[in-house]
């Protein structure tokens, strides 16, 4: 099966996963991104999407290892969950911003 339907969960100050949702739908694939403003309100966020019929959802970097395994109990096996992150040589970028 191929890769349709997906979810960017992303985490921005003043979001709320209620209003900032957009969708991309080209017919041929579809992905949803949800801002919200604080990693503790992904869980009820991505069942939600797995209820929808993701395939996939990925995780902003903000997420970090904790908050990604909190989604991935949340959704108990129903859809997969990945992680963006940022390589080595990226550090001293991600440093300045983040700072």
């Amino acid at each position: 099966m191929a890769l349709v339907h997906w979810g960017l969960i992303y985490v921005a100050e003043g979001c709320d996963p209620a209003r900032d949702v957009s969708v991309v739908d080209t017919g041929a694939c579809r992905i949803v991104l949800v801002g919200m403003g604080h990693v503790d309100q992904a869980a009820e966020v991505a069942t939600s999407l797995a209820a929808q019929g993701v395939q996939l959802i990925e995780l902003c970097g903000a997420f970090g290892p904790v908050g990604t395994a909190a989604v991935i109990q949340a959704v108990e096996g129903l859809v997969s969950v990945g992680a963006v992150g940022c390589g080595a040589e990226a550090i001293d970028q991600v440093h300045a911003i983040v700072n």
